[in-house]
């Protein structure tokens, strides 16, 4: 049975760092398993949320070509991690990172589903990231996917990174009072010249700590 969808709100529903937002999907995006901190934030039942598609949760506020570009890569076998902007039962809204990890059929190495592990986005990242994901929904209004689609490959092209890369960059890019709290070593690792794989992968070391 389809959900309907609540009218968004303009109140922030404020996540532990410490805890992760955890489901299993099919190929298709059906959610399979979501752990219980994941149910206690979106609001939905997990009768509610088992047979739904993941956008149950997709915020109008989030651009469709940063989807195009995750799905591309999920499609070519390769992880990803993404900052996404979550709409939950009540209409209020999360930011998270999010861990996408391909499960693949070992014997045929087909795609038989996706697992995402969630954490609390920095506030940095957040007040970066929703400008140009703002851009984006406005050039896909005004003039289209297919143009916000080339705006943001152009702009990714001039940074010289894929989307990975840049929400890594955002990441280590945290301001001086949170560097000062030791906040790049807590959270994601000390080292500067992390890639974006070993970077998040401090990020997510306890996201099976739900």
């Amino acid at each position: 049975m389809a959900i309907k969808r609540p009218e968004p709100i303009n109140q922030e529903i404020i996540l532990d760092p410490e805890k992760t937002i955890l489901s299993k999907t099919d190929k298709k995006g059906i959610i399979l398993y979501a752990n219980d901190y994941f149910v206690d934030i979106c609001g939905y039942s997990v009768g509610e949320l088992m047979g739904q598609p993941h956008n149950i949760i997709r915020h109008p506020d989030m651009p469709k070509v940063v989807f195009e570009l995750l799905w591309r890569r999920i499609l070519d076998k390769k992880n990803i991690h993404a900052v996404v902007k979550n709409l939950a039962k009540n209409g209020r809204y999360y930011w998270v990172v999010t861990d996408f990890t391909v499960d693949t059929n070992p014997t045929t190495g087909n795609i038989v589903g996706l697992y995402a592990h969630r954490k609390a986005a920095p506030r940095h990242i957040i007040d970066q990231v929703e400008k140009v994901y703002q851009n984006l929904l406005d050039i896909e209004k005004n003039a289209g996917f297919a143009a916000s689609l080339r705006y943001f490959v152009g702009l990714l092209e001039e940074k010289g990174m894929d989307y990975d890369q840049w929400v890594a960059s955002l990441a280590m890019a945290a301001p001086k009072e949170e560097k000062k709290k030791g906040f790049l070593a807590k959270v994601f690792g000390s080292s500067n010249n992390d890639s974006s794989g070993g970077f998040f992968a401090k990020y997510f070391s306890n996201k099976d700590n739900a």
